[in-house]
């Protein structure tokens, strides 16, 4: 690893980095960026796949994720590559750009892409040529799933179901990997990490990606990919499926058909960049997925998530600020302009103080969309014994809830107000939701979940707060005291 890296890295996510309404102000008020980055991608999504991405995402009341994961997958996968190119050329007309790419997953498309590798019209082709392959080839019925451990203990999982194509697809964290394979293996996973005391999130993925199963599309892919043109890299992009940079002579359409079917290693690659220096990190793309994980990981790191708010030009400047920063990267002139993002196996993850403070005070993200992709899960709720005792006082029940996630999530407690919206503002995703969720169920004696209820239903701390009043009175808030 070369230590003379300049210290700013920016990620490019996957699938998970749809936000409606993301870059919607710029686009109606005729941004020239915004606007020329989609209609490229439109022209080329609606000569390859016969539909675009724009009349989709910018219209009035924009989808979910988990809306077009239904209806329109292939939609939602173009929307998250339009949306990161357009964030890396709007740095770029700032002056700012990262000193090394890495992407997640298909991000890595996006990274290339943005390091030069691949003109914005071949890059989105290349998408449009893996979307219609997967659509024709993979027949598995395959999913994926998130689960909250580590790389060791999700390992032990598979192997204790034994099942050949069920396997390790990411290794995100420490807390995060997930894992892909059919959907009857992948089920089995989900019940045994309930027995084992290990959250299981099902992911919005159309396809088991980082899998074996998905042989025959990576082989019809490299071969559709191979005629487009590629260039030399303008800027490192290291590899978190590789496990090393990217270098002249790579053969990129193997390379980047290989990442269907091979691990992705974005926690290691994290720690490898960040022993080589690396100490700034920008989310190219919406949300806050790729930098909650780096801020849980390496809590001393500058994240910055440009478009996690409201506001987009806020944000924008905040990023471009970092970049240009004392620690930040490369002058803007060896920034390439274009870029492109796109799919698979992105797990949400909560974000590190650093983040949540800034996304706290930046905005409050309105988008619902935001939140829709959170898989239904389990949660402790109210027992009818518990719902007949006295009603509580609220304000101290909020106080003792707002110092258990302010512990758990290393925020200010102030950041925990009743209308805060817990992922899109903190960055407080369904998994760690459901951990927290459960154990506001053993400190208050909250009873037994039903069926089918969605952690998504608490999306704000008021409504967390007014799910536990529900559940307890008096007596036992006050026998609760003992466990603060």
């Amino acid at each position: 690893m070369n230590r003379e890296l300049d210290m700013s890295v920016a990620l490019f996510p996957g699938q998970g980095a749809y936000r409606p309404g993301t870059l919607a102000g710029l686009w109606e008020r005729g941004d020239d960026t915004v606007r020329g980055t989609f209609e490229e991608v439109d022209a080329i999504a609606k000569e390859k796949l016969g539909r675009e991405v724009s009349s989709t995402v910018f219209r009035p009341s924009p989808p979910s994720p988990a809306s077009l994961l239904a209806t329109a997958p292939d939609t939602l996968q173009l929307a998250v590559f339009a949306t990161s190119v357009a964030t890396h050329r709007l740095l770029a007309e700032r002056g700012a750009g990262a000193s090394v790419h890495l992407g997640h997953s298909l991000g890595e498309l996006a990274a290339l892409t943005c390091a030069g590798a691949y003109d914005l019209a071949d890059a989105a082709a290349v998408l449009c040529e893996r979307i219609s392959v997967l659509r024709e080839y993979d027949r598995s019925g395959g999913s994926m799933l998130a689960l909250g451990c580590g790389r060791e203990r999700a390992e032990r999982v598979v192997g204790l179901i034994g099942h050949p194509d069920l396997v390790l697809a990411v290794d995100n964290s420490a807390t995060q990997a997930v894992v892909s394979g059919p959907a009857d293996a992948v089920g089995t996973a989900a019940a045994i990490a309930a027995q084992l005391g290990i959250s299981a999130t099902p992911l919005n993925s159309p396809h088991p990606f980082h899998n074996p199963l998905l042989a025959e599309a990576r082989r019809q892919l490299a071969v559709r990919i191979a005629p487009f043109l590629c260039r030399a890299l303008a800027v490192p992009v290291y590899s978190p499926i590789l496990g090393r940079f990217y270098r002249d002579g790579d053969n990129l359409a193997e390379l980047l058909a290989l990442h269907l079917v091979t691990p992705v290693e974005f926690g290691p690659s994290i720690r490898a960049l960040h022993a080589a220096g690396a100490r700034v990190f920008v989310e190219n793309g919406a949300g806050r997925v790729l930098t909650g994980l780096v801020a849980e990981a390496r809590p001393g790191v500058h994240v910055v998530a440009p478009l996690a708010g409201r506001d987009d030009e806020a944000g924008l400047a905040s990023a471009a600020d970092a970049l240009r920063g004392p620690l930040g990267g490369a002058p803007a002139a060896a920034v390439v302009a274009p870029a492109g993002a796109v799919v698979a196996g992105v797990v949400a993850a909560p974000a590190g103080a650093a983040g949540a403070r800034a996304g706290a005070a930046g905005a409050r993200a309105g988008a619902a969309g935001a939140r829709a992709g959170a898989a239904a899960a389990a949660v402790p709720v109210p027992s009818a014994s518990a719902s007949a005792s006295a009603p509580v006082d609220r304000e101290e029940l909020a106080g003792r809830v707002r110092a258990l996630y302010a512990e758990a999530m290393e925020y200010p407690e102030e950041v925990f107000t009743d209308d805060v919206l817990l992922e899109a503002d903190l960055g407080v995703d369904s998994v760690k939701q459901t951990e927290l969720l459960s154990r506001l169920g053993d400190r208050f004696g909250l009873g037994v979940p039903p069926a089918g209820l969605r952690v998504a239903d608490y999306d704000t701390f008021g409504k967390v707060v007014d799910f536990v009043a529900a559940g307890v009175g008096d007596g036992a808030l006050a026998g609760s005291a003992a466990t603060q």
